[in-house]
């Protein structure tokens, strides 16, 4: 399966709860096909008393997110957008926004 989306991307929600947010990517897992997007999905959590915690606390996490569920978003715009492969000179192979052309860097 090729990813599209990877780590330090902006991406923006196309479904759920957290519809229209945007955020950066924090890390993909490919074998489940989800991503953990910054102050995106978050949930509480009850942990228990700790050194940190003395008397217990409910902290608020991220969880991840399908990757079906996120688009890219174009670095010059701003704006969702799809991603396409560029072959440059020297052979190698980089990452574009399909509207603006502009080279996303990762």
């Amino acid at each position: 399966m090729s990813l599209r989306i990877r780590r330090g991307d902006k991406v923006k929600v196309l479904s759920g709860k957290d519809r229209g947010k945007t955020g950066k990517v924090i890390h993909v897992y490919p074998d489940t096909g989800r991503a953990l997007v910054e102050g995106v999905n978050m949930a509480k959590k009850h942990v228990r008393k700790s050194q940190q915690n003395p008397n217990g606390a409910v902290v608020e996490k991220e969880l991840t997110i399908h990757l079906s569920n996120l688009t890219l978003l174009d670095p010059v715009s701003s704006k969702p957008t799809r991603i396409k492969t560029l072959v440059a000179d020297d052979g190698s192979k980089q990452r574009a926004a399909a509207k603006s052309k502009a080279v996303i860097a990762s």
